[in-house]
């Protein structure tokens, strides 16, 4: 099916989560994820599948390198982010629908980090060619245990509007 001539309607809110819409957000609010603890196994087993680069996998090796030690894949800690943010760190109808974001690793996630994320919305704009939904456009900071910006990203999402009843 095309996706234009798709019906449209509400899609499910997330169980026992607050889901909000277009209508609810406006710049400025912000949102704080629950918390991950990390441990060198985690960071292992997803470079070992996805990034398996000697940083990520091994301590010893990866005391030589740029890291000085282990650290996590930025898309280890992109995955991280993203799960936060569904879980309940940007509770948003129908899910997190990304259509495109810049992302920066200013420092490593290390094997111990326990990371959270905090969003804040810095745009929310109405689509004119699609009526159900629009973009907002949300700043995500993941930090660790120290307060430590440990990714800085800044995406555009796809945000649905309530139908009218």
């Amino acid at each position: 099916m095309d996706c234009k001539s798709a019906p449209v309607s509400d899609p499910p809110a997330a169980e026992n989560e607050p889901a909000l819409w277009l209508g609810d957000l406006q710049p400025g609010q912000r949102f704080v994820s629950g918390s991950h603890a990390l441990d060198a196994g985690q960071i292992r087993a997803f470079a070992a599948a996805f990034d398996p680069q000697p940083f990520h996998l091994d301590a010893e090796a990866a005391r030589d390198t740029l890291f000085g030690g282990l650290a996590a894949s930025g898309w280890h800690t992109a995955a991280i982010t993203m799960r936060l943010m569904v879980d309940g760190g940007l509770p948003l109808a129908g899910g997190l629908i990304g259509a495109g974001a810049d992302i920066r690793w200013p420092r490593p996630t290390r094997p111990g980090d326990v990371l959270h994320v905090e969003c804040e919305v810095m745009t929310v704009a109405p689509s004119r060619s699609h009526p159900e939904r629009g973009l907002a456009t949300v700043r995500s900071l993941t930090l660790n245990q120290n307060g430590e910006v440990v990714q800085d990203m800044t995406s555009r999402v796809v945000v649905w509007r309530r139908r009218p009843a």
